[in-house]
């Protein structure tokens, strides 16, 4: 499994993380033949992340201010735009993972018909879900997720992973 970083300026209506990068996993499972699904449930559960949730992904830019999240592709493929309307296109397939954190902007921009997400956040952390769109306190969005806690573990590799080095705050 590689994983790499991506980072987001503040995009306006999608204020993206000042601090937090964009982690992407590929193939952070590699089994064949496996239900993927539950692999990524089990894996994310295991390393502190619940919430668990399995469907697709939306079609319009949204971000979170109140939670990290992670998905993990069970099946199919997605091309995803990370970081707004000026961010990133980025093609996933079944086995990889993006954690994306609070603040960062997603949507789906197409996808094979047998897509599955499975997605979860760190336990205790609820999401919110904010469009581009919506006429939001920018101010105070932006200091919920400045305050957001760090997750205990990262949510493919553990107190190992990508998280602990990518994530340091000072």
């Amino acid at each position: 499994m590689k994983s790499s970083t991506h980072e987001f300026a503040d995009a306006g209506d999608i204020p993206n993380n000042p601090s937090l990068p964009l982690i992407l996993y590929r193939q952070a499972l590699t089994e064949d033949g496996t239900d993927r699904a539950s692999a990524f449930e089990r894996l994310f559960a295991s390393h502190g992340w619940g919430g668990t949730w399995r469907n697709g992904m939306y079609p319009f830019h949204h971000y979170h201010s109140t939670a990290h999240e992670v998905l993990g592709i069970a099946s199919g493929t997605v091309t995803v735009q990370l970081g707004g309307e000026t961010g990133k296109a980025m093609e996933l397939a079944a086995g990889d993972a993006v954690l994306i954190p609070a603040g960062v902007g997603h949507k789906r921009l197409s996808s094979s018909p047998d897509l599955l997400v499975v997605g979860a956040y760190p336990v205790g952390q609820r999401w919110d879900l904010i469009r581009d769109d919506d006429v939001v306190d920018g101010v105070a969005v932006r200091a919920r997720i400045r305050a957001l806690e760090m997750p205990g573990q990262d949510p493919i590799r553990g107190a190992e992973g990508p998280l602990r080095t990518h994530w340091a705050q000072g």
